[in-house]
């Protein structure tokens, strides 16, 4: 007798008859109950924005969720926070392994292929289970802004504007009217946080989300909380 979807829930390797790994589909169901992030491409950079939900007695600046991976390329992500901390600790390496060889900085596309490598390869070994998250990588190719999602299974794409983690459906439909392709920088950044009020719990202040901008010039930046205050109080 054929098993159900649940039989092959154990095994990372095995096929279940509908073709899926399953391991692969708790992977992204924790994505999806995990915090909102957004990325937005513009012409002169891309800005990443998440949610911070954290219990009232944590101190927010402790848990971060953008993070640089060199200094032009970042990265914020949705889903399981130990897991995106591997990914953190495996493209920093990876950035600074190409720096020493080539005296530059490891560019967008580069960078978003060793961790999908590496999450596709966790997919397949014994004694491990699948990322529990996905990422947006925001960097530059030459003068070419770039944004990549990658997902647990190693497959990753490039968007214009996209979103991940509990209301991505609501997200992505703000964007879908919001988005054109002329915005700029800091248009792109108010929408970005406009977009991360789609289902918002709560009111939106400096401490409970962060923002992340990448220019050609300045490379990749996190936004300080009184940065982030004046973007608000301007939105609002």
């Amino acid at each position: 007798m054929e098993g159900g979807e649940n039989d092959y829930g154990f095994s990372l390797t095995t096929f279940s008859p509908s073709g899926k790994l399953v391991q692969i589909e708790y992977a992204l169901n924790a994505i999806s109950a995990g915090s909102t992030s957004v990325g937005i491409k513009a012409k002169d950079g891309i800005v990443l924005a998440v949610e911070k939900s954290l219990p009232p007695m944590y101190i927010s600046e402790s848990i971060q969720k953008i993070n640089h991976l060199c200094d032009s390329v970042g990265m914020v992500s949705s889903g399981m926070g130990p897991d995106a901390r591997v990914l953190v600790k495996k493209g920093r390496k990876e950035g600074q392994k190409y720096w020493l060889e080539y005296q530059e900085d490891i560019n967008c596309s580069m960078m978003t292929r060793k961790l999908a490598y590496l999450m596709q390869e966790y997919t397949q070994k014994g004694g491990v289970r699948p990322f529990g998250v996905s990422v947006l990588v925001a960097g530059f190719d030459g003068k070419v802004p770039r944004l990549y999602q990658v997902d647990p299974s190693g497959s990753f794409w490039t968007w214009k504007a996209t979103a991940l983690g509990k209301n991505m459906t609501s997200v992505k439909t703000f964007l879908e009217k919001r988005y054109h392709d002329d915005i700029e920088l800091e248009d792109a950044i108010h929408t970005a946080i406009l977009a991360l009020k789609e289902g918002f719990e709560g009111e939106m202040n400096e401490h409970n989300i962060e923002i992340g901008i990448c220019t050609k010039e300045n490379g990749f930046k996190v936004l300080t909380p009184s940065e982030i205050r004046d973007y608000l109080d301007i939105a609002n």
